[in-house]
């Protein structure tokens, strides 16, 4: 058995890698590269195998850094199954659509630049049309149920606590007489994160892949997180000013939303106007209102003590035109505005911050991790001065970090969830961070025992 760790390997976006089994070819995840702009193309149109060669693949859960460069996959022949949670695949649908929608609008905008200068096109990576040829691959399975992705692989998923429908996938594999247990985290959640069920700890694997995106520092708990999100929004308030977050649109804004529901409820803020601005956002929040049976007790509990849905309540408003959206930097009132893109990259985020970033009444909420030579990542790290759409403007808002929302586990539960197989494991391989982050994680796990940890390079292959 080989495994080729070709992409999320000593970097955080582009999860790929390929298992090469019995003579057939598995792949776990097929995600979007993101990061400097040159590379961009290049990295995405460049598969290190032949799609067409590909006979299965299995996909943890619906980021784009894990599903989005599907369309492209399918687009250069790839036509095996894709398995997967259903609401994975209902989200996956919803987002490489808009994903498509983004590459050719991109497109669209670089080749008038292009055209001014003389220069031919450029073709979008993939198109609208492209992803939707992704759907009819999917292959929905529900937890804990046994499939065969390819001969001698017995395969199920278990609740990964990240987002709806995230899973860790379990792989039992019998080759040339031998038996082993491959885990592979996907991106591992968190205890007590609002409307998901908490992960499920990996049992008996001898060999695991497993993510580490804050492997450098423990989070605070969720409760704390949430108390610190309550001061930010009542401090804006309480001077007048909006409240800007750049927040992926599956999984973080739904909580964000969830988080502002109970705050309302019990009276910790007044009920100001909250505003969902991404069409995907709104999408993807129609998928969490029709899958309630992913959702934790507590939230079910919420609920059924008299409450409105979770993820709705008055005040709440989902923005789905371009007009309404506009609206929203015509007015001085105080507000939540929660937008897509997570990294403030692209979308209608850039608008919100462009009009709202040099007055110092409103607030920018940074929640998530934000990757490296992004608009989002100059924000966390406090620069005095950012560009939007090629213009300077001078940060005068309030910058606030929290990542104690991070819908990904920190170090202490990481170190956990690798404890919980310890006594099995033969081989652990990182994937899924940055040096800055897996450095100190290999660090700790060999201090606890850990006597055979890897963190692969891009291209990277090992047998086993």
């Amino acid at each position: 058995m080989k495994i080729n760790f070709l992409g999320a390997a000593r970097t955080v976006t582009g999860s790929q890698h390929l298992l090469e089994i019995n003579g057939s070819r598995l792949l776990l995840e097929c995600g979007l590269f993101q990061g400097h702009r040159k590379d961009f193309y290049t990295r995405n149109q460049t598969f290190q195998y032949d799609p067409r060669r590909v006979d299965a693949m299995i996909l943890s859960h619906a980021h784009i850094d894990h599903s989005g460069n599907l369309p492209n996959l399918v687009k250069q022949g790839f036509e095996a199954p894709i398995y997967t949670t259903g609401a994975t695949m209902r989200l996956a649908d919803v987002m490489l659509r808009d994903s498509g929608h983004i590459q050719e609008a991109d497109a669209e905008y670089v080749n008038i630049k292009r055209a001014r200068r003389g220069e031919p096109p450029v073709e979008p990576l993939y198109t609208v049309a492209d992803a939707e040829r992704v759907m009819p691959l999917f292959r929905p399975v529900y937890y804990e149920k046994c499939f065969e992705p390819i001969p001698g692989v017995e395969a199920h998923l278990v609740d990964a606590g990240h987002i709806l429908g995230s899973a860790a996938v379990v792989l039992d594999i019998e080759e040339h007489g031998r038996k082993l247990r491959l885990w592979f985290s996907g991106d591992i959640g968190r205890n007590g994160l609002p409307l998901l069920r908490d992960p499920v700890l990996p049992e008996g694997a001898e060999y695991m892949i497993m993510e580490c995106t804050y492997g450098d520092k423990p989070h605070a708990d969720p409760t704390e997180a949430f108390d610190e999100f309550r001061q930010v929004v009542s401090r804006t308030i309480a001077r007048g000013g909006k409240v800007i977050i750049p927040a992926f649109a599956v999984g973080r804004t739904q909580e964000l939303v969830y988080d502002l529901h109970q705050m309302i409820q019990a009276g910790d803020i007044p009920p100001i106007p909250v505003y969902v601005d991404s069409p995907l956002a709104v999408n993807a929040t129609q998928v969490f209102k029709d899958s309630p049976e992913y959702f934790d007790d507590e939230t079910h509990q919420f609920v059924r003590t008299g409450h409105q849905p979770a993820l709705a309540f008055p005040g709440l408003h989902y923005v789905r035109t371009v007009d309404e959206s506009k609206s929203l930097n015509d007015r001085d009132d105080p507000m939540v505005i929660i937008s897509a893109s997570g990294m403030a990259e692209v979308g209608r985020i850039l608008h919100h911050l462009r009009n709202n970033i040099e007055d110092k009444k409103n607030t920018v909420l940074i929640v998530s991790w934000q990757a490296p030579h992004t608009l989002g990542r100059r924000l966390a790290e406090r620069q005095p001065e950012v560009k939007i759409f090629g213009e300077a403007f001078k940060v005068r808002a309030e910058v606030v970090t929290i990542g104690g929302l991070s819908a990904h586990a920190g170090q202490t539960f990481l170190l956990d969830y690798a404890k919980a197989t310890q006594a099995s494991l033969k081989a652990l391989y990182l994937v899924h961070g940055e040096e800055k982050s897996a450095n100190p994680f290999m660090s700790l796990l060999r201090e606890n025992g850990f006597d055979q940890v890897s963190y692969p390079d891009y291209r990277d292959s090992v047998e086993i």
